[in-house]
């Protein structure tokens, strides 16, 4: 099997929720949140790199993260990114949003029986 095969394309924005979702948790350098998403996801959702740091620096700039210099577990220099106050605030609405299109997109993919009046 294609070690790809099974994995999801993310929709628009949804990058954003999930760099949000995973610092909720504690600061982390990019990798490691790639790496959670990836885990969290059970393999489903790969954040390549090419899309998950020019996110994170998207999100720094918007003022929802905040990002250090430190040293990694492999001992490496890393840049550690956490949530700022908007990022929380961010991160509820997105959820909010997240949960009106999971119900639209529920209703439209199972939808009700018509009545019979």
């Amino acid at each position: 099997m294609n070690p790809d095969e099974g994995r999801l394309e993310l929709l628009q924005g949804t990058l954003d929720m999930l760099i949000l979702r995973t610092l909720q948790w504690g600061p982390q350098h990019g990798h490691g949140i790639g790496q959670a998403i990836r885990a969290q996801s059970d393999d489903v959702l790969k954040v390549e790199t090419g899309s998950l740091y020019p996110a994170l620096h998207r999100l720094e700039k918007r003022g929802w993260l905040e990002a250090e210099w430190g040293v990694s577990e492999a001992r490496q220099r890393a840049k550690y990114y956490r949530l700022t106050v908007m990022g929380k605030a961010q991160l509820s609405r997105e959820r909010d949003r997240w949960s009106q299109l999971v119900d639209a997109i529920g209703r439209v993919m199972n939808p009700a029986p018509a009545s019979k009046d």
